[in-house]
């Protein structure tokens, strides 16, 4: 395991003049170098960017995280960049974002405009026309002659370039924006560090709030509320009790009231930061736990800490992923799928960043025949779980590889499940 050197630390979420925090302009700075180093190493002259993940990575303007595509980003061999917006973002966007130097009023050929407009040749016409107002930047810096890679396999948009003469290539962006990503920047991995800090800012909330007779709803509320508190974006997430944590319940909070001997957990999945996205779980229990919720409970920190052992630069996700439970284990006798699919999203690692699931992603449903090799700055949520009665426990950390192992950038005790007592 890798132990963390005493100056490295969260720090507060306000910019202050008088200690260095997250440097956010040396993270643009660096994100942009390292997608460009990779587009200069590529065929291509140009990337058109709509994933709202990749866009944020280039010109640090906050995207949402999704796939809404009224917004997009023209990227050239010389570090040109061209972004595209809906008027009163690119208006604002103008004013506060410096750092960029042309941002032009987008016409949306995919996303919400188009889904909205009732009609195919509305369609296809907006499709064209944001092809044209990229073409006509791609004249203006000169890469209208080299090949473009697009991070959006949409045909109908592709044929609207090729149409024009451009060379598309529809996977090359994609592969260079997953390489310039799948290890952070110092900065970075501070944002997730911050992340991790305020979900835990949420566990001590769910703390002081859970008490039988109150409903799920209640407790996610005031957890929620302490997140914006501290400057988070809630987009995932949930609290379950008793029944409704085994199997979990299809990441729903319910109204259901909180009982007495009840097993709760809380999922901060997708909380964001800056951008950088949480995937944090931790179990609680409604007064003593029973000897089987310590027993289940046991069982899955063990798990995920084999798996952590194994986590080092180097290393291959076929090797890793032994660390997680197969179907043989005696504690699988729930599990009633023929495959691994059942235990999708159960036991497995994923990469953390702009995204929820990046690169790497270790499962023994996919990477014994399909292993990557780990590297040093690589982000990622290693997590178990395990039925406990008629109920189930489970447990995530949040970790960045370095040069001996992990760094785990997750705080809240891990070693037993966190008793309420009320």
């Amino acid at each position: 395991m890798y132990e963390r050197d005493f100056m490295e630390g969260t720090r507060g979420t306000m910019a202050v003049d008088w200690e260095e925090r997250i440097d956010v302009q040396r993270m643009r700075r660096e994100r942009k170098e390292r997608a460009l180093d990779r587009l200069q190493d590529s065929e291509l002259g140009s990337m058109l960017l709509i994933n709202d993940p990749n866009v944020r990575y280039i010109t640090g303007l906050a995207m949402t995280g999704g796939s809404g595509a009224d917004h997009y980003t023209l990227l050239t061999e010389n570090g040109d960049v061209v972004h595209w917006d809906t008027a009163d973002h690119a208006s604002n966007q103008r004013f506060n974002c410096p750092w960029l130097d042309d941002i032009r009023y987008a016409c949306p050929g995919l996303g919400n405009v188009p889904r909205a407009s009732g009609s195919a040749s509305a369609r296809d016409w907006l499709k064209d026309k944001m092809a044209e107002t990229v073409y006509t930047a791609m004249e203006e810096y000169g890469v209208d002659r080299e090949p473009m890679g697009i991070d959006v396999g949409n045909g109908t948009l592709i044929q609207k370039f090729e149409d024009r003469g451009v060379d598309v290539d529809s996977s090359a962006a994609t592969d260079i924006m997953l390489d310039a990503r799948k290890t952070k920047t110092r900065d970075e991995i501070e944002c997730l560090r911050q992340v991790a800090a305020i979900c835990e800012a949420g566990f001590q909330k769910i703390t002081e709030s859970a008490k039988p007779g109150k409903r799920e709803s209640e407790v996610w509320g005031d957890a929620v509320g302490e997140l914006w508190g501290h400057g988070a974006m809630a987009q995932g997430g949930y609290v379950t009790s008793g029944p409704n944590t085994w199997p979990k319940h299809q990441a729903n909070t319910t109204d259901r009231m909180i009982r007495p001997n009840d097993l709760v957990y809380a999922d901060f999945y997708n909380i964001g930061y800056l951008g950088y996205r949480s995937c944090y779980y931790r179990t609680f229990s409604m007064g003593e736990p029973t000897q089987a919720q310590k027993d289940a409970y046991e069982k899955a920190r063990d798990d995920l800490y084999d798996v952590l052992e194994r986590i080092e630069p180097g290393a291959t996700t076929d090797e890793i992923c032994k660390g997680f439970p197969d179907r043989e284990d005696e504690h699988m006798d729930w599990y009633d799928a023929d495959e691994f699919w059942q235990m999708t999203t159960n036991h497995w690692a994923h990469g953390l960043g702009l995204q929820l699931y990046e690169t790497p992603l270790i499962w023994r449903g996919l990477s014994p025949d399909h292993p990557i090799e780990i590297e040093e700055g690589m982000t990622m949520a290693v997590e178990t779980m395990q039925p406990a009665e008629r109920q189930g426990v489970r447990v995530e950390e949040m970790v960045v590889v370095r040069e001996n192992g992990v760094e785990i950038l997750s705080e809240w005790p891990v070693s037993e499940i966190t008793r309420i007592d009320y």
